[in-house]
């Protein structure tokens, strides 16, 4: 097996004396895509944070392709290929949806972009490829806040694709979303992300989403990984059943 896109070793965080992540080792390789599931509460969020900067381990590492990321900044983790998408969506909701991707792709140049025209040719049309991408070129110029939740979703999914990441960390991508569109909206991403050959690492709680997307599950429960393999065989684990799932 090639070594992994990200990897992290020994994580120890607690939060009020409750432990988030316990000595918890993981690594996630080129194409997957790598659901976490556990009761809320668990610790799940908290990975997510540590691998994109915003919490400091107490204790352990993280490895961005061999090399340590652990106090790097969020914003300097993005640039070396790590993107997030958040439970609520980051958007500028007063705005059109052409104008939220605009704006990402403008803070993705840096402090020429800053000083440039907001729209260009350029900048329109990658916008626009990445709308098209995720299934919103018909809602362009729509403002945000009038868009369905699940569509909102996909546009700040587009805008952590405007980053050109090779991995996107996903925070119950389905969170809030209506049972009619949460498989139109995960189909949309798996799309996307086997069109530009990204892996992701997403955080769910719907198990017929993670059955269905996931080539690999890790069960989180009270700081630790209590089951890891795939869908079908963490699925058919008793321990899971009883403490995730909910079923005998």
């Amino acid at each position: 097996m090639t070594p992994p896109i990200l990897e992290a070793r020994g994580l120890h965080v607690a939060f009020n004396g409750v432990k988030a992540a316990d000595d918890v080792s993981i690594a996630i390789h080129d194409g997957e895509f790598l659901a976490i599931i556990g009761p809320n509460g668990s610790g799940k969020t908290t990975l997510l944070n540590i691998c994109t900067g915003y919490i400091r381990p107490r204790s352990g590492s993280v490895l961005l392709d061999g090399h340590d990321i652990t106090h790097l900044s969020p914003r300097a983790i993005a640039r070396r290929g790590v993107a997030r998408a958040f439970q609520i969506p980051q958007l500028f909701s007063a705005q059109r949806v052409i104008d939220n991707m605009m704006l990402a792709l403008a803070a993705t140049g840096g402090l020429w972009s800053a000083v440039q025209p907001l729209e260009t040719a350029r900048r329109r049309e990658e916008a626009c490829e990445l709308l098209d991408l995720v299934g919103l070129a018909g809602d362009a110029d729509r403002i945000s806040s009038t868009l369905p939740e699940g569509h909102r979703k996909l546009l700040d999914i587009a805008v952590a694709l405007a980053l050109k990441p090779r991995l996107l960390l996903l925070d119950e991508p389905t969170s809030g979303v209506s049972a009619l569109e949460r498989f139109p909206l995960m189909e949309a991403l798996m799309s996307a992300l086997r069109q530009r050959r990204i892996t992701a690492l997403f955080v769910e709680h719907d198990m017929d989403v993670v059955a269905r997307y996931a080539s690999r599950v890790l069960v989180w429960n009270a700081g630790n990984i209590m089951a890891e393999g795939r869908p079908d065989e963490v699925f058919s684990n008793a321990q899971v059943r009883q403490r995730v799932v909910g079923v005998a």
